[in-house]
């Protein structure tokens, strides 16, 4: 017995130094593992809400900003752009923005002109088609054109389907899209720059 010690004894160290070894390299190894699974400074970024400047908008001009990858659109409409919404409630789909495609309405956007009704001319959309995720292009001015109506009113036009939004972004009844375009969150800091994806409420 009393010569089977030391090689015990030596073989228990042995042992004890291995399992210490592995555990180090097993912990070492999974903490980079576990810190895969937080998301990056550029994720976050990609998901934070942006800020805007639109002092440099002109009436009927249009600004396009990124927000989590989408295209926000900032259309800053005329008075005459914001008077033809009455021409084309009876014409929308969803005229009181009841229903949502990806995101809530926010409250302060459930109107005719779906904005805040202190910078009521400002027009805060996401630019991605309710149908198949195309983004619609530019129509904004009024009169008849190559695959619109002749009364047109101005608004959007998605190459993809045919789809047609008004001035407030609202679908037109009857077109391959069943969903009016996104509002954001959105909040004014000054009445020359925004911030898209938080509002009063928080973030989104």
């Amino acid at each position: 017995m009393s010569d089977n010690q030391p090689a015990d004894s030596s073989r228990r160290s042995w042992l004890i130094a291995t399992c210490a070894t592995g555990g180090a390299a097993t912990v070492a190894a999974a903490v980079p593992f576990a810190c895969s699974f937080q998301p990056s400074e550029r994720a976050k970024a990609a998901g934070a809400p942006v800020e805007v400047d639109i002092g440099d908008i002109k009436p009927g001009e249009k600004k396009v900003a990124e927000w989590r990858g989408k295209p926000v659109w900032i259309l800053r409409r005329t008075p005459e752009m914001i008077a033809s919404l009455k021409e084309t409630d009876a014409k929308v789909l969803d005229p009181e923005s009841k229903d949502f495609y990806a995101m809530p309405t926010p409250d302060y956007a459930k109107n005719e002109a779906r904005s805040r009704k202190d910078h009521q001319e400002y027009l805060v959309l996401v630019g991605i088609c309710s149908h198949l995720g195309c983004s619609p292009s530019d129509k904004l001015t009024p009169g008849a054109q190559p695959s619109l109506p002749d009364d047109w009113a101005g608004g959007f036009l998605c190459p993809c389907h045919g789809s047609t939004f008004d001035l407030a972004g609202r679908v037109y009844q009857n077109k391959p899209a069943n969903r009016n375009l996104d509002v954001p969150p959105y909040m004014f800091l000054s009445d020359t720059r925004i911030v898209i994806g938080k509002d009063e409420k928080g973030e989104a």
